[in-house]
């Protein structure tokens, strides 16, 4: 039982220390570095004994939230640790990335400032590979079944996992020629060491689970030869196709979408060679979107030494603290100052870009913003008289994701795509029989968090339309959420 007087005790909040800001731009390691133990037990005591955890909904992993920050509150490390790995495959990764909507339902945040959920979550998973706890799991016997999954993105090494310790035969395709997806290429290594990333394959490996990298589906190998290959196929590719801003002087050189951007230098720190790589150094860098992305742009383009950092977001500016209209325990829309934002660099709201301006070589040199307008049915244009121009060397388009990339589902596979997603049922079905979809393919991008339990929720659904019964533990998250969009 956790201690009910802890909040009243410790009630002051202790977020996870990082590094100096003038230090770690000039590397691009980790920004926060390991809290002291006696800290980290001391936070997670002011998780009470509240009766209804509400972390649980906000979680859609559900997470038993309470159970391990007791754990750690009494410095049971090893039992914290296996009690989270029974609901989170990748702790070391949500531990870093998450956003943790489960600290925006916590009871204490009624009227306190919140559990730190999301540090004790990242402390244990760092003592799980520190202390060599990181085991696989061998399934007992092997069921003959074959699965496929198409995608090494966290829903799709989630699903991976939970089948092949069910005991499927599992090989997972990447079209990279590394494990990962965006989990490899799309977060920067200030985010999260690719070390870690290394370590949970080489558990899934010794586990059974077969990965083949550089292999496209769809150009490779067909579709419909996977389908005959495999009793069941999981397409887990996300949804990488980025929204584009159809303005006049697109074209320009040095206008660039955000995430070959950030792919470009995540290989660059891997140590690949990268030619022509899109850089910063010296730039007036100008990012389109204040999300995760745009955020990661932002660090990037300081570790390259970029000579201005301008956000602009064509809407208005979010307020710091919850709004009265977006109570407890519901996940309020709130400006956060993300690691990348403490760096420096300056944002601009309500501005519309216009057009794309360039010099005679055909290289960007400027955007014309206006401002933004809100019209009453609700629509966002640029309000005319009020162009100006902001100075840019480098443009980077941060404006979200559309959906799949089609490479011949629909032809190939026999799939349907609705508004760029894969069309599924209730039980992560596709309308071919034996193709199924998890992740942000079928419920378009979204976070890593749930990634990861829609690739639990559809092991189970393949164990149970294969074997039609399934020991894989029930999904958290009720139907209706995990399906939308």
């Amino acid at each position: 039982m956790a201690d009910p007087r802890g909040f009243l005790a410790h009630p002051e909040r202790v977020d996870r220390p990082s590094r100096p800001v003038p230090v770690r731009i000039m590397d691009f390691k980790e920004v926060y570095v390991e809290q002291d133990e006696a800290t980290v037990r001391t936070q997670a005591s002011r998780c009470m004994d509240c009766g209804i955890p509400f972390c649980h909904d906000g979680c859609p992993l559900g997470n038993l939230i309470p159970e391990w920050n007791d754990l750690v509150r009494r410095g049971r490390w090893e039992e914290a640790a296996a009690r989270l790995h029974a609901t989170n495959n990748f702790p070391e990764v949500t531990g870093r990335v998450c956003p943790a909507p489960c600290e925006s339902s916590c009871v204490l945040g009624i009227n306190q400032p919140p559990v730190t959920i999301k540090q004790t979550e990242v402390s244990i998973a760092d003592a799980v590979f520190e202390n060599d706890w990181l085991d696989p799991v061998i399934p007992q016997r092997l069921n003959g079944r074959t699965v496929a999954v198409v995608g090494s993105g966290p829903a799709g090494l989630a699903a991976a996992q939970q089948l092949t310790r069910a005991g499927f035969t599992v090989a997972v395709y990447e079209r990279d020629d590394r494990i990962g997806g965006l989990l490899r290429y799309g977060i920067p290594d200030f985010k999260m060491e690719k070390d870690l990333l290394d370590r949970r394959i080489a558990q899934m490996e010794a586990e059974g689970t077969r990965f083949r990298t550089s292999v496209d589906i769809g150009s490779d190998i067909t579709w419909d030869d996977l389908r005959e290959r495999y009793d069941a196929v999981i397409i887990a590719t996300g949804a990488p196709v980025p929204r584009e801003l159809p303005v006049a002087g697109r074209e320009l050189k040095g206008v660039h979408v955000a995430m070959d951007y950030l792919v470009q230098s995540n290989h660059a720190v891997n140590g690949d060679h990268v030619p022509d790589q899109i850089r910063a150094d010296g730039k007036h860098v100008v990012i389109l979107g204040g999300g995760d992305t745009g955020a990661d742009c932002i660090g990037t383009a300081h570790r390259h030494g970029a000579a201005s950092v301008t956000t602009l977001a064509i809407g208005r500016e979010l307020p710091t603290e919850r709004p009265a209209d977006q109570p407890w325990p519901t996940v309020p829309r709130v400006f956060e100052v993300s690691s990348a934002d403490a760096e420096g660099g300056t944002r601009q709201y309500l501005a519309s870009t216009v057009e794309f301006l360039g010099d005679d070589d055909g290289h960007v040199r400027a955007l014309r913003v206006a401002e933004t307008e809100y019209l009453p049915d609700g629509r966002r244009v640029p309000k005319p008289g009020t162009e100006r121009e902001i100075p840019a060397d480098l443009v980077l388009l941060a404006l979200g994701f559309t959906g799949v990339e089609d490479a011949g589902l629909g032809e190939q596979a026999g799939v349907l795509l609705e508004r760029g997603l894969v069309k599924r049922d209730h039980r992560y079905e596709t309308e071919t029989p034996g193709v199924f979809v998890a992740g942000d393919a079928g419920r378009g991008a979204s976070l890593v968090v749930w990634a990861i339990a829609e690739g639990r929720a559809c092991a189970r659904a393949v164990d149970e339309s294969l074997e039609s019964w399934t020991r894989l533990p029930s999904p958290v998250a009720p139907t209706d959420r995990a399906l939308s969009v």
